[in-house]
């Protein structure tokens, strides 16, 4: 196998690997680097779950896929993370798949303040609260997957180097709200923080129940369909997409971090270019992650659904 790096492809990473009797759910996987992601694992043998907001573009998407790979195992499900009620009619309706790994690979930049259902920022109302819910709702089928199928359970965080843009998680700004200045960049920074500290903190909590969760940087600017609302950064993308990685090469890493053997070389890890990476010191802050799961929490009981209790004691205390 050759060694991976910047500009490894999905083939590269899959190199010799089968992942039969594998079964991922992927959001965000319509377009860019979360389609090439899908591609790739099942071409693999694994059974790819498309989790998409926009039901006409997902079920394109599941098309394409298998076209490239006929004998595949695909299924398409609705999902907007921008909705509450979106993601739990979701999770009602995968209950019955044995689900071992769940990417979570969706996310966006607004132009201008808008927001969730709920009333949350939108961009870490997606990439965070949105996330965090569509977890704990599927926490209880991944957490059997080992016993079912004896698949290693694991959650991989689609992060990104722009969660070193806020050198702290000011809890006095988040989520923001339409009265602070509206800053894309910095939305979205607080979100790509977020997904880092969300991955260390399933790690430690629910490590003793077999989990294994990490967070990953794709790469940098890639091109895809992220800039969607922006004309200039549709424009921008263009430009500087010579000197970027292409949409495979941006799924290499989430890739890799869905199909490596050895699980304990994931764990509570960050990646880029397909191999560890240091994450900043507020994304591996243990009070910082605390603090942003029990927020979190205590948003997702004001929908009337409570997490899922992990074994460990520090844990179950928070919980």
């Amino acid at each position: 196998m050759k060694k991976l790096g910047a500009r490894s492809s999905t083939n590269d990473v899959l190199q010799g690997k089968d992942l039969t009797g594998r079964t991922i759910v992927i959001t965000g996987s319509n377009c860019g680097i979360g389609f090439e992601t899908a591609q790739a694992l099942a071409g693999a043998g694994a059974k790819i779950i498309f989790a998409c907001r926009n039901v006409e573009k997902g079920e394109d998407a599941l098309r394409r896929c298998q076209a490239l790979h006929p004998n595949s195992e695909l299924a398409f499900f609705s999902l907007d993370l921008a909705s509450a009620d979106s993601i739990k009619r979701f999770s009602t309706e995968v209950k019955d798949e044995t689900i071992d790994t769940l990417i979570c690979n969706a996310g966006l930049v607004p132009t201008s303040y808008q927001e969730t259902q709920e009333g949350l920022e939108m961009t870490v109302g997606v990439c965070h609260f949105g996330h965090f819910l569509l977890t704990q709702l599927l926490l209880p089928q991944l957490l059997k997957a080992k016993a079912l199928t004896g698949k290693a359970p694991r959650i991989v965080m689609v992060s990104s180097e722009s969660h070193r843009m806020p050198m702290k998680l000011n809890f006095n700004k988040f989520p923001l709200n339409k009265t602070d200045t509206f800053f894309p960049f910095m939305a979205y920074g607080q979100a790509k923080l977020c997904n880092a500290l969300f991955a260390n903190e399933l790690q430690r909590r629910y490590q003793d129940q077999g989990l294994t969760a990490c967070s990953l940087h794709p790469g940098a600017l890639i091109t895809t369909s992220f800039g969607r609302d922006s004309g200039f950064l549709s424009l921008l993308f263009k430009v500087v997409s010579p000197l970027t990685k292409n949409p495979n090469q941006g799924a290499a890493t989430t890739v890799y971090c869905a199909s490596h053997e050895n699980t304990a070389e994931l764990a509570g890890k960050y990646f880029s270019h397909c191999k560890p990476s240091r994450s900043t010191k507020e994304a591996n802050n243990p009070e910082t992650a605390k603090k942003l799961w029990e927020m979190s929490e205590a948003w997702m009981k004001g929908l009337k659904i409570s997490t899922v209790k992990a074994t460990t004691k520090e844990a179950t205390e928070c919980a």
